[in-house]
């Protein structure tokens, strides 16, 4: 369905953001790394309560419900899949970054989850993940790498993605319960979308 010009009511107790996806099909030039003591390592098999803790410290400021909505068989069939990449940026014997890869369609990588925790945000670590995020995309025989964002995002993320070599191709409106009314996360959680009951 196409939204008419002008304005849609989004309904008390919803929350509507603009999504726009975003693509490579070739790889772009390596950008330089920011100086920082991070690491990066694989996760095979990954727990799923390992898993939705990180999800949760890095995304749950931005809304990200998917992953803590879905089902568990559903959730371990995903990210455990041998054509699902899972990483963990570390930093001081900690995991505070998350990287999801999908290549689970021919050809292509999806970078499903992507970000740091809150206290790495502004240090670098966001442009060394990006780097390391790169390179294992495109060491696949892949033509596209792809992902989305959207308007609940980090209000740098948009800018950050295409400074990374990605080009918008799609935008949609995506409207879903608000996750603070059920439960789902806290209340006091992303203060930049104002709750409507």
């Amino acid at each position: 369905m196409i939204l008419p010009d002008g304005y849609s009511d989004v309904p008390a107790g919803k929350i509507a953001a603009v999504v726009t996806h975003l693509e490579m099909t070739a790889r772009p030039r390596p950008r330089p790394d920011p100086a920082g003591a991070w690491t990066l390592r694989r996760v095979e098999m990954p727990p799923l309560d390992w898993f939705r803790d990180l999800y949760r410290r890095v995304g749950e400021e931005w809304l990200w419900i998917s992953r803590i909505r879905m089902p568990d068989a559903q959730l371990a069939a995903i990210i455990q899949s041998p054509l699902m990449e899972i990483y963990a940026l570390a930093h001081e014997g900690c995991d505070e970054g998350l990287l999801e890869l999908d290549f689970r369609e021919p050809g292509q990588c999806e970078v499903v989850s992507f970000g740091v925790a809150e206290k790495l945000v502004g240090t670098g670590a966001g442009r060394w993940l990006m780097n390391r995020a790169l390179e294992l995309a495109w060491s696949r025989p892949v033509t596209r790498v792809w992902l989305h964002t959207c308007t609940f995002d980090h209000p740098a993320a948009l800018a950050f993605y295409q400074r990374s070599g990605f080009r918008p191709f799609r935008r949609q409106v995506e409207m879903v319960n608000d996750p603070r009314l059920d439960g789902t996360v806290p209340r006091d959680v992303a203060r930049h979308v104002p709750v409507i009951e």
